[in-house]
């Protein structure tokens, strides 16, 4: 048994974006010695990809806007399978959450008047998106950063987690290893906090950064936790599929909400062909009204491509193959066309919307308020994850808390945009203050040196087997397999396919082997990132032929209604005594009175 260096915290806080930092400012904030494990550099957290803005009901720009139309919205988005205690606290919290970052140093836009600025977005009833430009998930992250630097908060960067440690039922500790020189290293800490991020690499074309294969997830389920919802997988309606130098890179909806809107080859603006019956009061009924609603007026109603991100994605799809999609596979989002209606069209796109502007005209050629963009859907973001408890961010498991895309329950079926970021805040925080006050009365625990030996001899295995397959080709070959079998349009016969695949998947990454040595070498980690990605793709599957239905952002050719029996009803699933993954259907529990009138009186 080889010694391996170990640190020590009371609470660790693995994944550095917007929800591990807060959730490590807050656990620090409380007198505790605070961990941070990031898999890249610190600052580099996939958090920057939300641009649009952070939803909270500050009021700002709509007097009407407040808490209970903020959590209505949120439970229509998720049709209403949301766990209703995250969403509830989500919208009351969001707010003060923002006004701590401005505290904290967060430059945001400004209205006349001074106060934070507001957009509108996709599925919110009023303007309700604090906003830095189209740059607001950078700056949350350079405030959050510059603050916790001050916290005492000591960083592990470009660390991967491989496993975590358990004495009895309890976490008491991470081992994984650093990934420039692959040296071992032992983390014991009396409370663990996931912050990992989402699931995007699964999958062929995505927006997601290389650092989301699932750890999180894969971890927590190893670990015993319980994963719910894993079945909605946001497809953002548009990511860039023209030219090949930016295929996959988000479009912020905030390019929609500046007045952007979507056409067909044909120049139709096809979203105004299906409107759900459930959004047909809130939805203009004209191009003229929706212009008006983009512009600000009070008693106009949003335009269709403000809808929510399930809907538009298939709205897209359905255009694509019926043969009125853009010549390499898309559609065309257009906000050059406001020209028509503003004199200095132009100047206003480039000051609403920099990157974008900046992004696609260095890395494609296209000028934004010159010419449309070819858009596809792209996968964002994935609505499943740890099941926790919705005040306290913990899991079944004693100690492991989750926080931000890798936990679960405050989304439902589909998430509204601008909502993750908030997300973010509000429960990145919880998971700090509640983790800290678990350490608080708990001692560390024992680490099982076999356990981190059995890790170990895993981990090293591929340098025995350097004529073994290639990870790169075994990672490619599943990121297709999920995309065209368990993408946006799914039936049961294609993911029954890709179950007895994804069993193949698992011995060809057994036998997947790699050169060289330990020192900064790619290979390695992909292999290591292998069983993670194959956990979540599993647990995907078997979700998604669970819900024998269609409902947010799960859409089965087979059951394209919504079905009774799944209206109150989450997937869960968790690992089976024998290792196998077993799949359960939970009722949710009974929503109080008060957040029923909530949502009565918001319909």
């Amino acid at each position: 048994m080889a010694d391996y260096e170990t640190f020590e915290h009371d609470v660790l806080v693995i994944g550095a974006g917007g929800a591990g930092l807060r959730a490590a400012i807050e656990a620090s904030a409380a007198g505790v010695s605070v961990g941070l494990i990031c898999k890249s550099l610190l600052g580099k957290a996939h958090t920057v990809m939300a641009e649009g803005g952070i939803a909270a009901a500050l009021a700002n720009v709509d007097e009407r806007d407040n808490w209970k139309v903020h959590f209505a919205d949120t439970m229509r988005g998720g049709q209403y399978v949301n766990q209703w205690r995250m969403a509830e606290l989500h919208a009351k919290e969001a707010p003060d959450r923002v006004r701590e970052l401005e505290a904290w140093g967060a430059v945001f836009d400004r209205t006349k008047d001074g106060r934070i600025l507001q957009r509108n977005f996709g599925g919110h009833k009023y303007p309700r998106l604090a906003h830095v430009g189209d740059r607001t998930g950078l700056e949350m992250i350079r405030t959050l950063q510059d603050h916790g630097v001050h916290q005492g908060i000591e960083v592990y960067m470009e660390h991967t987690v491989l496993s975590l440690l358990k004495d009895g039922d309890r976490v008491v500790g991470a081992f994984g290893y650093e990934r420039e020189r692959g040296r071992f290293r032992t983390f014991r800490a009396k409370a663990i906090v996931l912050a990992t991020g989402g699931i995007g690499r699964a999958y062929k074309i995505t927006s997601n950064s290389w650092e989301y294969t699932g750890d999180g997830h894969s971890l927590a389920y190893e670990a015993g936790a319980e994963l719910i919802d894993m079945e909605f997988i946001q497809f953002h309606p548009t990511g860039m599929v023209w030219p090949p130098s930016v295929q996959g890179i988000l479009v912020t909806e905030g390019v929609r909400g500046e007045g952007g809107i979507l056409t067909n080859k044909e120049g139709k603006r096809f979203m105004f062909d299906s409107i759900p019956e459930n959004y047909r009061a809130q939805t203009a009924d004209t191009e003229e009204e929706g212009w008006r609603y983009c512009q600000g007026d009070k008693d106009a109603r949003r335009p269709p491509e403000l809808l929510t991100r399930d809907h538009i994605a298939r709205c897209i799809v359905r255009e694509i193959k019926e043969g009125r999609g853009s010549p390499h596979g898309g559609v065309f989002l257009d906000i050059a066309w406001i020209k028509q209606k503003l004199p200095k069209a132009a100047e206003y796109i480039k000051k609403k919307l920099p990157s974008m502007y900046h992004q696609f005209k260095q890395l494609a050629d296209i000028d934004i308020t010159e010419q449309p963009m070819e858009v596809g859907p792209t996968t964002h973001y994935i609505m499943g994850g740890v099941h926790v408890d919705p005040d306290k961010q913990m899991s079944r498991v004693p100690g492991l808390f989750a926080a931000g895309e890798c936990a679960a329950g405050i989304n439902g079926a589909n998430r509204l945009g601008g909502n993750s970021l908030s997300d973010l805040l509000v429960f990145g925080k919880r998971a700090g203050e509640f983790a800290a006050s678990f350490s608080k009365l708990n001692q560390h625990g024992k680490i099982d040196n076999d356990k981190i030996d059995l890790v170990v001899r895993k981990a090293v295995a591929p340098f025995e087997r350097n004529n073994g397959e290639n990870p790169y080709q075994v990672q490619k070959d599943l990121q297709e397999l999920m995309q065209d079998n368990v993408g946006i349009v799914r039936n049961e016969s294609e993911m029954r396919s890709a179950l007895e695949r994804l069993k193949e998947f698992w011995q060809r990454a057994n036998r997947a082997g790699v050169t060289g040595n330990r020192e900064f070498n790619p290979g390695w980690h992909t292999v290591l990132d292998l069983k993670n990605l194959l956990t979540v793709s599993e647990a995907i599957t078997r979700a998604a032929l669970e819900r024998k239905e269609s409902r947010g952002a799960q859409f089965r050719e087979d059951y394209p209604n919504k079905g009774e029996r799944f209206a109150k009803t989450n997937t869960m699933i968790s690992k089976a005594p024998d290792g196998s993954m077993q799949i359960r259907l939970e009722s949710l529990p009974e929503m109080p009175d008060y957040l029923k009138q909530v949502i009565e009186e918001m319909k």
